[in-house]
């Protein structure tokens, strides 16, 4: 009788699992061609020997990389330097981000000292206000310490905005390792620093992955506050450098905007597939007394 009941409905039981089986194959199809245009747009833009970003096919006719050798030869335009600055700004920032955040993280995840709890509240405040509302006091801070118009001014700000959030995330991190490990260490005769060095880095690097990938991206690609901060030509980051490029030109080449896309694309992607085996290890590592 059950299964009769179940066969004079709509749909079977088999059927309503393939049919949510084909659903969520269609989501995941469109989810992927939502993300892919962008990029393939982009590409196909890139090597358009014409100064228009739109195509009537996929692979423009004449397609052609002399939008890549015009931007990257170019006499008028420092390509190399905007690459340097951009590159250097995102290691640099993640670098530090990484340092500070990691020491930051284990302080407050496995050290009982006054005024914990108000630091951690602190740093969720300061996460509340978006980041424009401060835009004006930055400018007029880095303007009295004279550090308008150069990297360190910018690298300042970059670091600084990264460590309550990865701190955060890190300290949520460290909470996970068993506290017994510090135990352990410390009736071996390990210090704090040793512990924090050779423990509870190792189990950490998933997560110091992705604040280091993260705050590499958001120096290499940010346009709003290098923009603001930046005016000489030797100063300017890739982003800034491709925009101001675009907009000194009478007729805009856009196609050559869209290479120099592609071309600062390049070291998040390695930045990424380098660093993708650290998301998943390290959860053991250094975990076991030799």
């Amino acid at each position: 009788m059950a299964q009769i009941k179940e066969d004079d409905g709509f749909l079977t039981a088999e059927q309503k699992s393939n049919l949510g089986l084909i659903a969520s194959y269609g989501v995941v199809i469109v989810m992927i061609i939502i993300a892919l245009y962008p990029t393939i747009w982009i590409l196909s833009a890139s090597i358009n020997p014409n100064n228009s970003l739109s195509s009537s096919s996929l692979i423009p006719a004449g397609a052609t990389l002399d939008n890549f050798k015009e931007l990257i030869f170019s006499n008028d335009y420092p390509f190399f330097v905007w690459y340097w600055n951009s590159i250097k700004l995102g290691v640099l920032s993640s670098i530090i981000a990484v340092m500070l955040t990691a020491m930051s993280g284990y302080i407050y995840a496995k050290l009982d000292f006054w005024g914990r709890e108000y630091g951690l509240m602190l740093f969720l405040v300061i996460q509340m206000f978006p980041p424009m509302m401060a835009i004006v006091a930055i400018y007029v801070l880095l303007s009295m310490f004279g550090l308008l118009d150069t990297h360190t001014g910018l690298l300042i700000i970059y670091t600084g905005g990264a460590v309550p959030f990865a701190s955060w995330m890190l300290k949520g991190y460290f909470d996970s390792i068993p506290t017994s490990l510090i135990h352990a260490a410390k009736i071996d005769g390990a210090s704090q620093f040793r512990i924090f060095w050779q423990i509870m880095l190792p189990l950490a690097k998933p997560m110091l992955a992705v604040v280091a990938m993260f705050n590499f991206i958001r120096p290499f690609s940010d346009f709003i506050l290098a923009s603001l901060l930046l005016q000489s030509q030797e100063q300017l980051t890739l982003a800034v450098g491709l925009y101001r490029m675009v907009a000194s030109q009478f007729s805009q080449d856009w196609t050559m905007f869209a290479a120099g896309a592609v071309i600062s694309a390049i070291p998040v992607m390695v930045l990424f597939l380098s660093m993708q085996q650290y998301f998943i290890s390290g959860l053991s590592a250094g975990a076991t007394k030799e």
